[in-house]
Formats: structure tokens, C-alpha cells, sequence
């Protein structure tokens, strides 16, 4: 064996003792936190929309309810099915690993063993004496001996490589079970899933089937509850413009044009709002959020559409409405034909909070995140217990989903 080649071969040897991990891969850890996050969302829903049978609720919301859940679970139902699918590539992967293994494995064997063999063939120390005095020069001799530690080095190494290789095939192993076993539960899950999904869209359809017989009623409904809220949103759009405008005007700015003057306290506390974007607490202990931010379809007359301008999150009744973070109450909003909202400002930064039974803060009060600040108002009619929460920077509202927190 040449000094090149056998610098070559101690390489190749520590190249296949290099660790190698068998973890779950990142794309799999998002999936499964995304999908701990759906079977979350639909434990919430129903025990906070579907657990009181007894409860009085309107059609129309009876069938928000059951499309928001068939909405949930099919998203839950996609992301399993792309876990399981990502999880068959892995499988491969490492199938295809663990025969690549097996046949290092083999190759390692075999060389250590004609090694070994090679080795005690001219193990005695007298041959070796022999093979450095039968050098030409000292140059030759050092060279000789060299190679003979190098060679022993090697089959150390040799011998080590194959213990770690045995030792990767294992856990290669013990991770492709794991992996199998997993998918299985995955694939299990799914079938329970896709069976209540079918269960909940028969009850949504029999529920749509008797809106359909009276839709003109429904319709009158749905349309007088959008101009109600058209209505209100036009009315927290002129408050928040009369917030604004007294603020600079106090400050000594009053040509400001939609924005607030910031002293130096308040670009702090704006600052530290904007920091948290995605980390807010919610507004209630326990809730999921019914009615999303932006342009929404009617779910029982699809050529109806609304903008909705925050969110509406569903909890239980009596639920404390909480602030999300440290702001001073800007307003105590009373709306005619609606109940009570609270605006908190935090800097150039509002978050308002709607549909209240009770209030528990004044104009003026400095609050601080997780303070109660007010109940939230059950509707009798509809069964429903829904808090209205919105941000807005200075007049342009946001979508609150990106500042809360996933519950």
C-alpha cells in the first residue's frame, strides 16, 4: 500500500464516521405543529360553539359555525396528508440510506478482514526489524517506519469506522420504524377526520336546505345585519378621526392630516407595540375566531360580500375582555343601536374592542396588558357570545391575526 493511497483510505474512513442525524426534518416539525395547532382550533370550537346542544342559535348561525369547523378540518384533513407525504419521501430517503449502508458496511468488513489477515502474516516484530535494517539509507528507514504506524493508525481507524457505521445503521433503522409507525397514525387520524368532515357537511347542507325555503327571509336578514355593520364601521372610522384630530390638537398640531403627533414617550410605546406583532395576547381567555379580516362571502348567499374591518372571536359566555398591551383608553365608544366599545391607544397605534355588556375602564385610564377591561355582550337571538377586536395604525385599520399571538 502506497503513503497516497493510505492517506486516501484514512479519509474515506473518517468521512464515514462523520455524525449523521436522524431527527425529524424541519419541513416535518412545521407540519406537525400546524396540525397540533388545527386539532387545538377544533377542540376550542367545540367547546365553545358546539358543546351546549341546548342552546338557542338562529339557522344562519348554526351554519357560520358548521362551515368554519368543515373549514378547519379540511385544512386539518391537507395538513396530514402532506405530513404523510412528506414522510413517505423520508422513508425512501432513508431506505435507500440504509441499503447504501449495509453495503459500506460490507466493503469495510471485507478490507479490515484481508487486513487482518495481511497483518498477522507479517506480525512478528523480528519481520519488521528486519524490513527497516534492510533499508538502503536512513531516509528509506524513517520513511518505512512511518508507513508501518500509519498502517497500524489505519486499521484503528478501520475498526472504528465500523463500529460507527454499525452503530448509524441501527439508529438509521430505529428511526425508518418510528417513521413507519408515525405515518400510520397520521393516515388513522385522517380517516377519523375525513369521517367527521362528512358527518358535518350533512348537517350543513340539511341546514342550508331549510334556509333555501325561506331564502327571501334569510336574505332581508343577512342584508340588514350588513348595513347594521356598515353602519358602525362608518361611526369607529369618525371617532377614530375625532380621537386623532383632539390628540394633535392638545399636543399643538392641529394640521395634522389622519396621523398622531408623537411625543417622545409615545414613539416608545409605539415602537414597543410594533416589536410585538405577533405576539399579543388574545382579548380573551378562550376563543376561536369566527369571522376573519378583509372582503368575506356570505356563506348562505354567495353574491353577498362584506369588508369586515377586524375580526370576530367567539368565547364564552361572561368572558372578560382583556387588553392586549399597555395603552391609555382614547375612548369609551357609545354607538347608537350597539353595544359599547373600548378604544385603547398605544402610540399611533389603536386597538378597539367591540360588543360589550359591560365596561370597566374610563376615558383617560392607563392600562396594562392582560387588564380587564370590560365583559362581552351574548347575543339571546343567535345564541352567540362574539368580541369585535381591531388595530389600526393612526386610520389605517390592519388585520389583527398578524398581531395576535397563535392561540
Amino acid at each position: 500500500m502506497s503513503f497516497k493511497s493510505n492517506v486516501f483510505l484514512v479519509f474515506v474512513a473518517l468521512f464515514l464516521m462523520s455524525p449523521m442525524s436522524f431527527g425529524q426534518s424541519d419541513k416535518l416539525k412545521r407540519l406537525e405543529a400546524q396540525r397540533l395547532q388545527k386539532q387545538k382550533e377544533i377542540k376550542e370550537l367545540n367547546a365553545l360553539l358546539f358543546s351546549d346542544k341546548k342552546k338557542q342559535q338562529s339557522v344562519v348561525t348554526q351554519v357560520e359555525n358548521y362551515n368554519y369547523k368543515i373549514s378547519v378540518l379540511q385544512n386539518l384533513i391537507k395538513i396530514t396528508n402532506d405530513q404523510a407525504n412528506q414522510l413517505t419521501r423520508e422513508i425512501n430517503a432513508n431506505q435507500n440510506e440504509i441499503s447504501s449502508l449495509r453495503e459500506q458496511l460490507k466493503e469495510l468488513k471485507e478490507d479490515y478482514a484481508a487486513m487482518i489477515v495481511k497483518s498477522y502474516k507479517s506480525k512478528s516484530e523480528q519481520s519488521k526489524v528486519m524490513f527497516l535494517l534492510s533499508s538502503e539509507n536512513f531516509k528509506q528507514a524513517y520513511k518505512r517506519l512511518q508507513y508501518i504506524n500509519q498502517y497500524k493508525d489505519y486499521q484503528k481507524e478501520q475498526a472504528e469506522a465500523i463500529k460507527t457505521k454499525t452503530k448509524t445503521l441501527q439508529e438509521l433503522n430505529i428511526t425508518l420504524l418510528k417513521q413507519k409507525e408515525q405515518k400510520q397514525k397520521l393516515i388513522e387520524e385522517n380517516r377519523k377526520a375525513k369521517q367527521e368532515l362528512e358527518g358535518e357537511m350533512k348537517v350543513q347542507e340539511k341546514l342550508m336546505a331549510e334556509i333555501r325555503k325561506s331564502m327571501s327571509k334569510h336574505t332581508a336578514e343577512i342584508t340588514k345585519k350588513r348595513q347594521e355593520a356598515d353602519r358602525i364601521d362608518k361611526e369607529i372610522n369618525r371617532l377614530i378621526k375625532e380621537a386623532i384630530a383632539a390628540s394633535n390638537k392638545e399636543a399643538g398640531n392641529s394640521n395634522s392630516t389622519g396621523n398622531f403627533v408623537l411625543t417622545p414617550a409615545s414613539k416608545i410605546i409605539a415602537a414597543s407595540f410594533e416589536a410585538n406583532k405577533g405576539k399579543l395576547g388574545w382579548p380573551v381567555e378562550r376563543g376561536v375566531i369566527k369571522s376573519k379580516f378583509g372582503v368575506q362571502r356570505s356563506i348562505t348567499d354567495r353574491s353577498v360580500t362584506q369588508n369586515y374591518e377586524g375580526i370576530k372571536i367567539a368565547t364564552e359566555q361572561k368572558s372578560q375582555v382583556k387588553a392586549v398591551f399597555n395603552g391609555e383608553v382614547s375612548q369609551v365608544m357609545v354607538i347608537k343601536n350597539a353595544n359599547p366599545a373600548i378604544m385603547i391607544r398605544h402610540g399611533n397605534y389603536l386597538t378597539i374592542y367591540l360588543n360589550l355588556s359591560k365596561v370597566y375602564v374610563k376615558k383617560g385610564d392607563k392600562i396594562t396588558t392582560g387588564q380587564a377591561i370590560g365583559e362581552v355582550f351574548t347575543n339571546k337571538f343567535t345564541g352567540e357570545t362574539l368580541v369585535g377586536f381591531r388595530v389600526y395604525k393612526n386610520d389605517k385599520k390592519l388585520n389583527p391575526e398578524y398581531w395576535l399571538t397563535r392561540n
